[in-house]
């Protein structure tokens, strides 16, 4: 039995019509299978939580969900699941951004996609990430589901700051809107960043990590924890990250003055960035960031509060993948 979920919404309302050409393909070959759309936020992790919640015969298992969707629906979708040992995840990305995708080397035709997903094994286990409010502010986004957990499952990065307050934007803008409609979805992020830009604030920051040592910056932009090298529609913000070695890749933006931020954010998408001073890389297994204010945290481009104090921790190879 396969599981799916589905966006209706993702690529600007294609995501029925997509899900048609699929629905037609599992019945040519004759799948069991169970279709659910997704009704807005949050609605993804909701039926995640039904369908692995539902007491089943051990041959019953693993479980197969097939989520189509963009990042978002598969975050949503991932934090509804609470054993991932019984859980087989297929993924058919039709999201503006798409990051999870870009370091999986998947066939760009969906159909052939679908092949490798009705094999029904595991081809791949990735990390998660696991993000942790130790505080919460109340402010919420515009676009946040009415229960916000205190903890976050995370497939692509984790962010506070800058990169957050991007997401944050993206998520009722009409310019992601209006990029999706013409196919060129990944530039919404590039345009929405450099507006921030102009007005995003610098505040102090310490970063403690597993290691023992705490890094203290006076100034910061933003913090990415990354799982993936790709955040934000294409940034190949951690070029040397490894999907599956239990560790996080990290990239600091420290004190710059916005003229060398502009430089450097079209390097980003080469993840040539670190040539510049004031960006910072480092690794660890867990970390905890404390900030001098709340600011937004995104979990894999999600955004629900701001925080001042948030601790992450990889799992290393929990996601078993069937493409």
């Amino acid at each position: 039995m396969y599981y799916c979920i589905v966006n209706p919404s993702a690529r600007s309302g294609k995501g029925k019509e997509i899900w048609k050409k699929l629905e037609k393909s599992f019945k040519d070959r004759g799948l069991e299978f169970r279709a659910a759309f997704t009704k807005g936020p949050g609605h993804a992790t909701q039926l995640a939580q039904q369908i692995t919640a539902a007491k089943r015969d051990p041959s019953d298992y693993p479980l197969k969900i097939v989520v189509l969707g963009g990042d978002g629906t598969l975050n949503e979708a991932i934090n509804g699941i609470d054993d991932f040992d019984k859980v087989l995840v297929g993924y058919i990305p039709i999201g503006s951004s798409n990051d999870f995708s870009r370091d999986l080397d998947l066939p760009k035709n969906t159909l052939e996609l679908v092949e490798r997903i009705v094999e029904g094994k595991e081809l791949r286990a990735l990390d998660l990430g696991r993000l942790t409010y130790n505080s919460m502010s109340d402010t919420f986004s515009r676009l946040h589901d009415e229960n916000i957990s205190k903890v976050r499952i995370f497939d692509v990065s984790a962010g506070i700051g800058f990169d957050a307050a991007v997401c944050e934007e993206a998520l009722k803008s009409g310019t992601k809107n209006f990029f999706n409609k013409l196919g060129l979805g990944k530039l919404t992020y590039g345009s929405i960043a450099i507006r921030q830009l102009m007005g995003a604030k610098k505040i102090p920051c310490d970063i403690e990590l597993d290691d023992g040592t705490t890094h203290h910056l006076d100034h910061f932009l933003f913090i990415a924890t990354m799982i993936h090298h790709y955040e934000g529609g294409g940034f190949n913000m951690t070029p040397t990250a490894d999907l599956a070695d239990g560790l996080f890749d990290l990239c600091v933006i420290g004190n710059m003055s916005k003229p060398a931020m502009f430089r450097a954010l079209p390097f980003a998408y080469f993840g040539k960035h670190y040539r510049f001073k004031g960006i910072y890389h480092y690794t660890a297994r867990k970390l905890t960031i404390r900030t001098a204010e709340p600011l937004w945290v995104h979990t894999d481009g999600e955004v629900s509060v701001k925080s001042d104090n948030i601790t992450l921790e990889c799992l290393q190879k929990k996601l078993h993948l069937m493409i």
